[in-house]
């Protein structure tokens, strides 16, 4: 069973390409808080639901000090045509040997269809601005779980 983050925890660190290839490191972001959404793969219905959502809240997050940042195991030259496609207007990054997103346990076993799979674990971590994880959400819904997070975050 892969690792658990609970709030509290430091949040592992990372550097990953963009879609445009270039280096993002959590670090980075130092001193702000941020949004982490980890997605099974860019352009499939529910992922692009999920990161269209967050496109259309971002200046709401924005605006209440969040960054955003999508996470999957996507080459940059998929998550650019994904960006391109749907207007995305916050980092995507790309994890292809999935070390970050088993970092943060957001890869390993799951239900699918029924079927127990080892996969992408569609999950969301909040992290505040000391570094530490807030908020670390598994299994969450594709459809809806923008709205739910922006509550659980008191943003609503």
């Amino acid at each position: 069973m892969s690792v658990r983050l609970e709030p509290g925890t430091e949040a592992p660190q990372f550097t990953l390409q963009d879609a445009d290839g270039k280096p993002v490191s959590l670090s980075d972001y130092a001193g702000r808080k941020v949004i982490v959404y980890v997605y099974p793969a860019a352009m499939t219905p529910g992922c692009t639901k999920q990161a269209c959502d967050f496109r259309d809240s971002l200046q709401s997050l924005a605006a209440s000090g969040y960054a955003v940042l999508g996470l999957s195991p996507d080459k940059p030259e998929k998550l650019a045509k994904f960006r391109e496609r749907d207007g995305l207007n916050f980092p995507l990054l790309s994890d292809p040997d999935k070390k970050v997103l088993e970092a943060y346990g957001a890869y390993g076993e799951k239900k699918l269809y029924g079927k127990l799979v080892v996969g992408v674990i569609r999950s969301t971590f909040v992290i505040g601005e000391d570094g530490k994880i807030e908020l670390a959400q598994y299994a969450v819904k594709a459809t809806g779980h923008v709205a739910k997070l922006r509550r659980d975050l008191g943003l609503d």
